[in-house]
């Protein structure tokens, strides 16, 4: 398998799709392409294996296989490996994990638009508009709700590493870099995210690109 990647640092989307590739235990061939820069348009016109996607990342090559779009990477990957290594096992459990992960890929745009994935900023005293504090308390609610109803095997959403993690774990980047308050009990969740094996290795790779998008770089205006 292939899988093509944005830049770590601000690939928010690709991130997701690349924790999906590991969860699934399949070796895969990692490629990063910069987005963004001057060649970008270019590279997107030209490259065969960006095509079938318009461009988008990631993008999942499995032979003559091509899956895109982060969710469809995690059905694709749980129908080869079996559905219990992305999702939790009880009915009830998987019923809101697989709920959170839709609300994830399809809502809270105020907050992916003011502010966007940088792993390697921190800021402090961002001024954060009504819609996306909204959308912060929405998104604390549904781990309150996760960790208290199935979180007892673990310290993730589910207990133990699952979709719906990797669906959450770039928005425990965003809390970190806007320094966005949180209660105890997110604060461990994140702690556990964010110490997790392989988003430090993500985080190792994000720290060491030498790419930078200025736009990215500030918080958006509202």
């Amino acid at each position: 398998m292939k899988l093509i990647i944005g830049n770590k640092n601000y690939s928010s989307w690709s991130l997701r799709g690349w924790l999906a590739a590991k969860q699934s235990g399949l070796h895969f061939e990692e490629l990063t392409v910069p987005l963004y820069g001057e060649e970008w348009d270019q590279r997107k016109r030209q490259s065969e294996d960006l095509a079938p996607s318009s461009g988008k990342v990631p993008i999942l090559w499995d032979g003559d296989a091509v899956v895109w779009d982060s969710l469809a990477i995690v059905d694709y990957l749980a129908d080869k490996v079996g559905r219990d290594r992305f999702w939790p096992k009880a009915d009830d459990a998987r019923a809101m994990a697989r709920s959170m992960v839709a609300e994830m890929h399809s809502s809270y745009l105020p907050l992916r638009h003011i502010c966007p994935m940088n792993i390697r900023r921190r800021m402090e005293g961002a001024e954060l508009p009504d819609e996306v504090k909204a959308d912060v308390v929405r998104i604390l609610t549904l781990w309150a709700e996760a960790r208290a109803r199935f979180g007892k095997g673990g310290p993730f959403l589910f207990g133990t590493f699952c979709a719906a993690d990797i669906f959450y774990a770039p928005v425990v980047s965003r809390f970190l870099t806007y320094g966005i308050g949180v209660p105890g009990f997110a604060e461990t969740y994140m702690e556990a995210v964010w110490e997790h094996e392989w988003m430090q290795q993500w985080i190792a790779a994000a720290e060491s690109e030498d790419w930078v998008i200025e736009q990215f770089e500030e918080p958006a205006r509202a």
